[in-house]
Parts: structure tokens; sequence; C-alpha cells
């Protein structure tokens, strides 16, 4: 067994918003000097499609406050379910993160493969789905159940997001 310390973590949501974490948290890991393992599951999956269209849905997140005019604001459920409220949350948001120079998802995606963060395809949900591995960036990894667990079971830190 390594003396290396190790991240693992299980990625199964796909929106805008909950693929930062994943991303970033692998990467910082590996500027640490330590290996990282991302598990894609189920909508998480998504992330590694060669093309991305993320959006980031208001709709049950009562947490997602935007800044407006000095504020921060919310969205009630109601104003969050009605037609193009999504592409506009989505738009605001990808807006935010040009304007304060934060990573794009692709560029996360580019930073981890560069810096040895193991990036894994569940395969079953590669069947699941219907997906191909054309249909997948380069470097990605495919694996089960079995794979997940085995880097789980090296890592100190294991985490589902």
């Amino acid at each position: 067994m390594s003396d290396r310390k190790a991240l693992s973590i299980i990625v199964s949501k796909g929106t805008l918003d909950w693929a930062y974490p994943p991303f970033i948290l692998a990467t910082t890991a590996a500027a640490m000097d330590m290996d990282a393992t991302l598990f894609f599951t189920f909508y998480g999956l998504g992330l590694l499609k060669k093309k991305l269209d993320l959006e980031v849905s208001p709709l049950g997140n009562p947490a997602m406050k935007m800044p407006m005019g000095g504020m921060h604001l919310g969205m009630p459920n109601l104003v969050a379910a009605l037609p193009g409220v999504t592409a506009g949350a989505t738009a605001m948001m990808k807006n935010m993160i040009a304007k304060k120079g934060v990573a794009t998802i692709e560029e996360l995606r580019d930073i981890a493969l560069e810096s040895g963060v193991k990036l894994v395809a569940c395969q079953m949900t590669m069947d699941l789905f219907e997906f191909r591995k054309e249909d997948m960036i380069d470097g990605v990894c495919f694996g089960g159940a079995a794979t997940y667990l085995e880097e789980a079971s090296k890592a100190n830190v294991n985490l589902f997001v």
C-alpha cells in the first residue's frame, strides 16, 4: 500500500453547479500530491461527454441566491418552475463564472487529466443510458462498482457528490 494520501469521489449529479465541487476537489488533491479518482455514475456521467451543455436549475434549490443590485436574491419555486427560468439562471451563472475568471468545467476536466486524476465512467450507467465510448472525452477509464470500491478502499477521503 502506498504512503500517498488519496481521494475518491462518486460523482452522481450533472448540473453546472454540481459539476464544480468534484473537479475542484480532485484537482486540488492532485496539486497537493494526492492520488485522486472521480467515479462518474448516473447523471454525473454526462460530465464526461465531449460536448457539454450544462444547466443550473433554481427549482427546488432555495439556497440559490444570485447577486443582483448589491443584494443576494432568491427565487421562489413557483417562479423557478416557469418556462425559460432555468435558461435564464444558467446564463446568469455562466456570466458570473466568466466575469470572476472561474475556470470552466471543460478547463477543469483538462486540468484534472493533466494532473493525473483518474476519471472513471460507470460501465453500467454507460449501458443504461446507451452512451458510447466515442461520446466521452479522451483519457476516461471505464469500470464498475468493483473498480470504484478498489480505489475507495485505498483512499483517505471518500465523498459522494
